[in-house]
């Protein structure tokens, strides 16, 4: 399949600047992934579509505000997009304007000198590690808000309302440079309206990196290669999920770094070993690295449902969601998501395909 089979026009606009006010008041388009039919409610109604047994699975990572703004130590602004700590002190990073030897100043002492480069991917090196830098770049950081949003609101760094904003409710392991954005729509009070019908909510981690934002730029999908994103599990939310697909309950993703999580999982042959026995709690706890990249055809292993936002055209995320509803029914779903006005993006709104 070609990229250009994921491509689409998305109206001027469109693009969510701002959240819904309250969170959980944001449209929904409920579509039925065997018969295409779509459904059009607010966010909190969700509630209608779940049922006892259900069980949803979130990702708790919290956003960090891993955009620092220094000056090179000859001259000029320099901008640092963090991605992840390699070793202690030692950071992957974008950095455009930089090049191998530059030493960046930041704020509050704060020094970086770059290691190497590999287009725009940077390794940099600061004067602070351990704690120390993690204090000072929670000082002197900006959340790292989408440009495409940055662009719509004519600024060029976040507000402090983004710090709030940009972060799920149940936020709480620090890593990711991009929210989860499927979880923005839910409320504390949902949650709990959730929960007292039956549902069980269970907490996976996966740090979304700077490959969130990055096109698919080859001419054939399957030549494209996905980002490594660090994801973690522990062993009693793993031995609920095995016993609840055991019991043939529906599973359901608030969002596609979820649904990544879950299908590298499924894909470990120690899981499926785990499935087959009487005991699911013998399942060992996972952790590591994936670079799983899920486009169509493919069958998942473990989500029966997901909940997701609108995608960028061309994006991996777009071609997971092709793959989990159909590219026919995705096409549709956002022809009529356009119709009806829906937000699109990080801000935007929601859809529950079921």
């Amino acid at each position: 399949m070609k990229i250009s089979d994921f491509d689409y026009i998305l109206p001027d606009g469109f693009i969510a600047k701002e959240p819904a006010s309250p969170r959980d008041h944001s449209k929904l388009l409920v579509l039925d992934k065997e018969n295409g039919e779509i459904k059009h409610c607010r966010f909190f109604e969700i509630v209608d579509f779940l049922k006892s047994g259900d069980t949803i699975v979130i990702n708790n990572s919290k956003v960090f505000p891993a955009r620092l703004i220094g000056r090179k130590e000859t001259s000029g602004q320099a901008e640092v997009l963090l991605n992840h700590e390699i070793s202690p002190g030692i950071w992957e990073a974008l950095g455009k304007k930089l090049k191998t030897g530059d030493k960046v100043v930041f704020a509050l002492s704060l020094r970086g000198e770059i290691l190497s480069k590999n287009g725009e991917t940077i390794t940099i090196k600061f004067n602070l590690s351990g704690g120390a830098l993690v204090r000072t770049i929670d000082k002197i950081g900006q959340i790292p808000l989408p440009p495409y949003i940055l662009k719509q609101r004519h600024f060029r760094s976040a507000s402090r309302k983004d710090s709030v904003d940009y972060q799920t409710v149940y936020a709480k392991d620090r890593g990711s440079v991009a929210a989860p954005t499927a979880g923005l729509h839910f409320t504390d009070n949902l949650l709990k309206k959730i929960s007292a019908r039956g549902v069980k909510i269970l907490e996976i981690t996966l740090h979304v990196g700077l490959g969130t934002f990055a096109p698919i730029k080859t001419d054939n999908i399957k030549d494209h290669r996905i980002h490594a994103e660090y994801y973690s599990i522990d062993k009693n939310t793993l031995d609920q999920i095995a016993l609840a697909k055991k019991a043939k309950k529906r599973i359901i993703a608030v969002g596609t770094t979820t649904t990544r999580v879950l299908e590298t999982i499924f894909k470990n042959r120690n899981l499926l070993i785990c499935l087959a026995g009487r005991q699911a709690v013998n399942c060992k706890p996972l952790s590591g690295w994936t670079d799983i990249y899920i486009y169509p055809p493919y069958k998942f292993k473990c989500v029966d449902a997901m909940i997701t936002n609108f995608h960028l055209p061309k994006s991996s995320l777009l071609l997971l969601v092709s793959a989990f509803a159909g590219t026919g029914k995705i096409k549709k779903a956002y022809i009529e998501a356009i119709k009806y006005n829906y937000r699109f993006y990080s801000y935007g709104d929601a859809m529950m395909i079921i």
